[in-house]
């Protein structure tokens, strides 16, 4: 196993998690009894990957217990009333078939259909929601997904609450070090969305030349990379070979290694996922 890190509020979290996005409800059936199998206890997905109920009946059928099992998913983008925030953690719970959450997300601060709308209160109303919910016992950590700085400054001005997580794009090349340094700052865990850049970042020059000096392949590199800059990668895949293959992350990348890696910049910078 990876091991977990210590999120801001004390509860622990493994240190990568298998990603949904973009996995049919079938699809996302099958991976996940595949990932429990091989040693995952960290599942991601969101309401608008439209899996849940896949994901759920791995969760039921997988043989784990469900306390060894970490869940998370997110409030869909445009949901930003007190009210909306309450009625969705319902019905992911519904979906997932599950009486609690281990973390859940505000997807991003604006609806993807307005990307960049100011939704300041809205975010703030969805804020306090998940607040109350993780003091009834339905969450047990609450976070954000592709805020900035200025977002969650907003909800911590307003509510206290500081985000246990921030799930963001991280990858070799498009690490986002000003809001990586602000996260660490506030302590806020950085969660590495798509750290394979989608794929892209496989045919890399410089990181197939690390990645051969240092004898792993290309994925492992990019995931030790992401654990090594003390964030918490989310490989998606649905393929058996590589969702086992992905939780192999033990590698210390050299001193010297690292500085080229860091260095590297501007690598396929579209900002978000939906």
């Amino acid at each position: 196993m990876v091991g977990s890190y210590t999120l801001n509020d004390g509860n622990t979290i493994p240190k990568i998690g298998l990603g949904t996005w973009q996995s049919s409800e079938k699809d996302a059936y099958s991976a996940v009894l595949c990932a429990v199998e091989c040693g995952y206890r960290h599942i991601d997905t969101a309401y608008v990957y439209e899996n849940e109920n896949g994901v759920g009946k791995a969760i039921k059928q997988c043989g784990a217990d469900r306390r060894e099992l970490y869940i998370t998913t997110k409030l869909p983008s445009e949901i930003k009333t007190f009210k909306g925030a309450k009625e969705y953690l319902h019905r992911s719970l519904d979906a997932l078939g599950l009486d609690y959450l281990d973390l859940y997300l505000i997807h991003a601060p604006w609806p993807w259909s307005d990307v960049g709308s100011d939704c300041t209160a809205g975010n703030i109303e969805a804020w306090n929601a998940m607040a109350e919910m993780r003091d009834e016992g339905l969450i047990k950590s609450i976070g954000v997904s592709n805020f900035g700085t200025g977002d969650i400054e907003s909800l911590v001005k307003a509510t206290g609450i500081t985000p246990a997580v921030n799930q963001i794009r991280f990858y070799i090349g498009n690490t986002q070090e000003p809001l990586s340094a602000y996260c660490r700052e506030k302590g806020i865990l950085i969660e590495a969305y798509s750290p394979f850049a989608t794929g892209k970042i496989l045919d890399n020059g410089k990181i197939s030349a690390i990645a051969e000096k240092l004898g792993v392949t290309v994925t492992k590199l990019c995931l030790a990379y992401c654990l090594q800059r003390g964030t918490l990668p989310l490989p998606k895949s649905v393929t058996p070979e590589r969702i086992r293959a992905n939780l192999d992350a033990e590698l210390t990348i050299p001193a010297d290694d690292m500085e080229v890696l860091n260095g590297i910049s501007g690598l396929f910078p579209r900002p978000y996922r939906s």
